[in-house]
């Protein structure tokens, strides 16, 4: 009987080959876009469990409350570790990482650098808490002494070439050699953090024992069986045992009295598998997914396989009279209802499977580009996992059964004797479940739409806000430490050359790039309450000169003032929180070591307008600037029209004072691009799948047209016989989809609201979500339904009305 089913099928699927290619084409956009976005999802939930004890793997974060300032790091104190492994049994092991950054690196003997940007410190312990296989060495001894260094195969292959790397010298920034004792595999690429160099822990120069300072992430592995909720309660004992002493050594206050001034810390575990998309402290190692953006995109997969659906419905009922008298011919014969439901769920299935074999295959071609825009690196091998490959197979006999079901059951309903005789009972205004089914349709592509409106214009907004500072024509010239002392001397060079307006050294900059923070009191208090955790930014004098940064109160550095060495300027967000109404002249201090026992005091100078020196999803902060060498980078603004030859000038310079060492540049709107590089690759992904919502929807559409139009051809005859024109049979033909698009538009709108509301609630500065956009959106939707139903429309008003008629 199946067989026999099938055969059928298939002739009846050759024999309306066009309406075959409609159907089988939506659904297999729909069930392509289903399996891109799957696959996304999952890959976005598969972070870090590679690690084979994920399970008890936590990081440790602290949460801090310190006067006006409240502080979420996913950093903690560098004693933690140490300390829990020590005093609690629970903990199996722990590991700290210290996140070095970039760093000039090249083999022993060789003259040209290769700049790193992966490279981190980290405990011998590395490779016991995290899944790191080796190919060479020995994971247990590789960090266990000072200068040694393990690599991962890609940096090897970098440095060594097919040379055995093992027991090689690395030089590090052209004066600290370091043997490599290990090579790993390369880091998975769905790990919240990646490195290719993990440098020990011992060569780190750090001043240990600090518990009030959060410069480490802190991972530990539990013992099986342990409560990490039971466990975390430790945590205030922790900080009243450890910390609270340092805390009355360096301020004379008590954790008694710290608490009361109503400051607080805190110290969390958060699983490592929900680090990816949960964690959104500040000091990640790496930026972060968000699990929103999950949520999102399977609900637009969701939805697009539910439109794609939706259109076989209305597709196979739109050919419902074309059908009705093999109905009525098949039940005269002695056919039951089973059998022809059975077959048209068969025809069904059969559609869906050649759909999703369709829908394979734009996977295929689509991946590389849907990998080059959402920053992934999935294979279409991942379709064949255990997790995916069932689902693969069990997907599209379901959607076969589901889109196939009311059809299925619509077409045998059909009585013989009406059908035979020419009456179905399928008038046009009778179709209501049909009609609810394209407002479905049509309502989330005009969500789709305003998220997209609303996307762009948060991205767009972002990009052309005042941020405080100049951004435009500034390059960046990374890596001045290379050139030991000539940094300043490179300055001068590149100063006199023809475009260039101004320059300064300085690794401290308003994009991704060298941050540290510090406390500062107002002169006379001691009182942590009063204490205010401040960005403390080394600068030169023409810092702010060249960043454009606008002095509201006071003045700048100056090389005329030879105490400005002991200045200070302050951002109006510092000055706000110290409460100072008049700051010029007023003295800060901080103090100038781990222990607590000197005091540096600085006088105010100027102070400076608020600029956005981190993302926008965050309200400004405190910012300070002081004199102090920190020749990380040299920044340029320049005015050059002939900028291509400019670079080569400066690289030319670059080379002359640091002969082997790579010339590495970026300008800083392309540094600040990258902040929101995640939210440009979602608002692509979702331009591209609203696009196919509506191609699908549209699908839909055509069918419902044709439908409408078969159903009214008669009535349509009778009109224009009694003197009709086309343009008055075009209007009423679309008017009734128009009222579907309407209704759908009304109900998208609140819920598209809520929605984007939702998503700028993670932005500090934002757009405001305004009436034109939803009119926009719905007069897209509106232009592409009315497009779509013309054509039918037109063909059923031009049609010979006595050919109509006849049919009769």
């Amino acid at each position: 009987m199946l067989t026999n089913y099938l055969k059928i099928a298939w002739r009846t699927l050759r024999k309306q080959r066009g309406f075959a290619f409609i159907n089988i084409f939506g659904l297999a956009i729909g069930l392509a876009c289903c399996l891109l976005i799957m696959l996304y999802v999952l890959d976005e939930l598969s972070y870090d469990r590679y690690n084979a004890h994920a399970d008890r793997i936590y990081r440790v974060q602290s949460d801090i409350k310190f006067g006006s300032n409240d502080m979420h790091f996913a950093t903690t104190a560098d004693p933690l570790g140490p300390t829990l492994k020590k005093d609690y049994p629970q903990v199996e092991q722990f590991v700290r990482l210290h996140q070095r950054g970039n760093w000039l690196v090249k083999k022993a003997g060789e003259a040209t650098n290769i700049r790193e940007n992966d490279i981190t410190f980290a405990d011998s312990t590395v490779f016991d808490v995290f899944t790191l296989p080796f190919v060479a060495g020995d994971p247990k001894r590789a960090l266990t002494e000072p200068n040694t260094v393990v690599i991962s195969e890609s940096a090897a292959k970098r440095h060594f070439g097919n040379q055995n790397a093992l027991g090689q010298t690395l030089v590090f920034a052209n004066k600290e050699n370091y043997k490599v004792t290990g090579i790993m595999r390369d880091m998975p690429q769905n790990s919240h953090f990646r490195s290719d160099f993990f440098v020990t822990m011992l060569s780190d120069n750090y001043p240990w024992g600090q518990w009030l300072s959060n410069n480490h992430h802190t991972y530990i592995r539990l013992r099986q069986g342990s409560d990490p909720t039971a466990f975390s309660q430790n945590f205030d004992a922790v900080v009243e045992k450890y910390v609270g002493p340092q805390l009355l050594q360096m301020t004379g206050s008590t954790m008694e009295q710290f608490r009361k001034a109503n400051n607080q810390m805190k110290f969390w575990l958060i699983p490592i598998t929900d680090i990816h998309l949960h964690s959104k402290q500040q000091v990640e190692l790496a930026p972060n997914g968000d699990i929103q953006y999950v949520y999102i995109f399977s609900a637009v997969a969701l939805f697009i396989l539910i439109i794609a659906c939706i259109n076989f419905m209305n597709l196979a009922t739109a050919r419902s009279s074309s059908r009705a008298r093999e109905v009525g011919v098949r039940k005269v014969m002695g056919s039951e209802r089973q059998q022809l439901v059975s077959q048209f769920m068969t025809e069904s299935v059969l559609t869906t499977i050649l759909a999703m074999g369709l829908a394979l295959v734009i996977v295929a071609v689509a991946l590389p580009g849907f990998n080059s825009i959402a920053a992934k690196a999935i294979s279409l091998s991942q379709l064949m996992s255990p997790t995916l490959l069932p689902l693969l197979i069990i997907l599209p006999i379901i959607v076969g059964l589901l889109a196939g079901s009311y059809p299925a059951f619509f077409l045998s309903s059909f009585q013989p004797i009406a059908v035979l005789k020419g009456r179905t009972n399928t008038s046009f205004r009778t179709v209501s479940l049909r009609s609810g089914l394209v407002v479905f349709q049509f309502m989330m592509s005009v969500v789709l739409i305003v998220g997209t409106i609303i996307v762009y214009r948060q991205l767009t907004y972002i990009q052309t806000t005042s941020l405080g500072f100049n951004r435009d024509h500034i390059l960046t010239v990374n890596d001045l430490y290379s050139m030991g002392k000539q940094g300043e001397a490179f300055k001068q060079e590149v100063l006199h050359l023809p475009g260039v307006v101004s320059g300064s050294l300085s690794g401290y900059l308003p994009t991704p790039s060298d941050r540290n923070s510090t406390v500062f009191f107002p002169e006379g208090q001691t009182n942590l309450n009063k204490g205010i955790s401040v960005q403390n930014w080394g600068v030169d004098y023409d810092y702010v000169k060249t960043l454009g940064i606008q002095v509201v109160s006071g003045r700048g550095f100056s090389q005329t003032f030879g105490s400005d060495s002991s200045g200070i300027l302050l951002n109006e967000a510092a000055v706000k929180i110290l409460g100072f109404s008049q700051p010029i002249g007023k003295h800060v201090w901080r103090f100038d070591d781990a222990e607590g026992k000197i005091r540096k005091t600085y006088t105010i100078i100027g102070v400076v307008k608020n600029f956005h020196f981190e993302s926008l999803r965050r309200n400004i902060g405190a910012l300070s600037l002081v004199l102090d060498a920190n020749p990380g980078a040299a920044s340029f603004r320049v005015s050059s029209t002939n900028l291509p030859g400019l670079m080569q000038q400066i690289e030319s310079t670059w080379k002359q004072l640091a002969p082997g060492q790579p010339f590495s540049y970026k300008f800083m709107d392309d540094s600040f691009d990258e902040m929101y590089r995640a939210e440009q690759r979602i608002g692509t992904i979702a331009l591209t799948f609203a696009a196919l919502a509506i191609l699908i929807a549209c699908l839909g559409l055509f069918g419902l047209a044709a439908f409408m139009a078969e159903q009214r051809t008669k009535e349509i005859g009778v009109r224009k016989v009694l003197g009709a024109s086309v343009p008055s049979l075009i209007g009423l033909l679309s008017k009734d989809f128009l009222k579907l698009v309407i209704i759908a538009i009304l109900i998208a709108s609140p819920l598209a609201w809520y929605a984007m509301n939702q998503w700028l609630s993670d932005f500090a500065y934002k757009i405001d979500i305004e009436w034109w956009m939803f009119a926009l959106a719905g007069a897209v939707a509106i232009g592409i339904a009315l497009l779509t139903v013309s054509f039918q429309s037109v063909k059923a008003a031009l049609m010979n009305p006595v050919k109509s008629l006849r049919s009769e």
